[in-house]
């Protein structure tokens, strides 16, 4: 039986753009399990009341709704031992979960400047106003004072990237040899901004654009194949 996996959605049923949902789509397609990919937006919180919270990814799996991105992850390697595993080991996992708190607190903030005015543009018109007063009630500010001006906002998105840039000079993944669960947690940053922003995040020649048509590329192009502007 599929896992089940409800999937923040736009206006549009198939663009899909959360960064977390990301995070375990991508996961899901490495252990190579088959998932049945739920379209839910904001205000649909009772969708997933199963899971005790209102917010995605949620999945449910041999009789159990599990929540949160790294849960799920962890799960997904405890529940399916004998299929490709997402962290090598328990070194390589603890060095995922210091990474992933760096992409939240480090790159999750100015993705979002970048591409905040077009997430909310692309919205399904229930979303709009539950997406404007909650976020602006955690900014702190207006969206659009949030989003600033358009060129610094990315010349700050690409100053956060730098310390990547030599490992990925270096390195064909974050993981090593061969993609891991850290590839998918940068990954779905880039796919939440594709998903939703025409805009041009990485110059030619940086290592990391080339990183990211390689992860793309996995599992037959899934990411590369989803609703979204050129990368």
């Amino acid at each position: 039986m599929a896992i089940k996996l409800w999937d923040l959605a736009a206006a549009e049923d198939d663009r899909r753009f959360s960064p977390n949902c990301w995070r375990i789509k991508m996961a899901l397609r490495h252990k190579g399990l088959e998932v049945e990919e739920i379209p839910w937006r904001f205000t649909e919180k009772d969708a997933i009341a199963a899971s005790g919270q209102g917010a995605v990814p949620v999945i449910e799996d041999q009789g159990q709704t599990l929540y949160d991105s790294w849960t799920i992850a962890n799960y997904l390697d405890e529940a399916y031992p004998d299929r490709p595993l997402l962290f090598a080991g328990e070194e390589a996992k603890t060095l995922c979960f210091f990474f992933k708190h760096w992409v939240e607190r480090s790159l999750h903030v100015p993705f979002f400047r970048v591409i905040v005015l077009d997430l909310e543009r692309q919205l399904h018109p229930k979303d709009k106003a539950y997406f404007r007063s909650s976020r602006e009630k955690r900014l702190g500010k207006t969206l659009e004072d949030f989003a600033g001006d358009p060129a610094q906002a990315l010349a700050q998105l690409r100053g956060a990237l730098d310390p990547l840039r030599p490992v990925l000079a270096e390195s064909p993944y974050l993981a090593g040899r061969t993609p891991g669960f850290a590839d998918y947690l940068l990954l779905a940053e880039f796919q939440w901004a594709r998903a939703l922003s025409a805009v041009r995040l990485l110059e030619k020649g940086d290592p990391i654009s080339a990183w990211r048509e390689r992860v793309m590329d996995l599992f037959g192009g899934y990411a590369r194949n989803a609703v979204g502007y050129p990368a």
